[in-house]
């Protein structure tokens, strides 16, 4: 790890931590994000009448999510962690994996992240004619705002269970008794299939700077409904925590 690294000052290593949590949050809402923005729905026209039908649909934005945490964690895992989501940090010090003095920055540094792309991507998508940012824009939401009209209850249990799922493969995968270098193969892949069981619930959060990126800019009911995709992920993520620190435990 980075910490080991006599070479360069504790402070600029920390500072150093903290950007890759920025650039590591901003590339996971931009690749995430962006693909269900600008690749979900899209068509062609040739001439005046024949329309190719060329969206990656459900699929494409489950795998661009998977894609996007997967090249993160090999780029900045060995600098941060790869944290790269608020839940994921609680999570991981609940676990015992992180310590609390960094869990406060590591969240800012995320949610700033989040914003920027959520930025990038709103100036990129604001130039196509006729785009609307409050038609939804990638954000979270339930009830007449879930992609599949699921209320409430039935979201706030999905992002609870999903997120407490994720944090238990994260816990898992990156034990030490766990197979060298695979994690986030096994971590990118669980965010897929996370992604591909809840996007028509939720459209998928399991990460509030996800959520809070592209809410900002979405405005209305987004930020409205944005509490319980802080809240859920949250206790999802001590839930797994708690979870694992039972079943991964040694002591008999």
């Amino acid at each position: 790890m980075v910490e080991s690294s006599c070479a360069i000052p504790l402070k600029e290593v920390t500072m150093k931590r903290y950007g890759a949590e920025f650039f590591g949050t901003f590339w996971l809402v931009l690749g995430g994000c962006g693909s269900a923005v600008l690749a979900a729905k899209f068509s062609a026209t040739l001439g005046d009448a024949t329309v190719f039908n060329l969206g990656i649909g459900l699929v494409g934005v489950a795998l661009a999510f998977g894609l996007t945490l997967l090249t993160m964690a090999y780029t900045i895992g060995h600098i941060s962690g790869c944290h790269i989501n608020p839940a994921v940090s609680i999570g991981l010090w609940a676990g015992g994996r992180f310590p609390a003095k960094d869990l406060l920055p590591y969240i800012v540094a995320q949610v700033l992240g989040g914003i920027l792309a959520g930025a990038v991507l709103f100036l990129i998508a604001s130039g196509q004619a006729g785009f609307d940012v409050h038609a939804g824009f990638a954000s979270n939401g339930y009830g007449a705002h879930s992609p599949g009209g699921y209320g409430l209850g039935a979201a706030l249990l999905c992002e609870i269970v999903m997120t407490a799922m994720f944090l238990l493969i994260i816990l898992g995968a990156t034990d030490k008794r766990a197979p060298a270098g695979f994690a986030p193969i096994a971590i990118g892949l669980g965010l897929t299939l996370i992604h591909l069981i809840s996007i028509p619930v939720t459209n998928t959060s399991v990460n509030p700077a996800r959520s809070t990126g592209v809410a900002i800019f979405a405005g209305g009911w987004a930020l409205g409904q944005l509490w319980l995709f802080w809240v859920a992920p949250v206790v999802g993520a001590l839930l797994g925590a708690a979870i694992y620190r039972w079943i991964g435990s040694t002591r008999t």
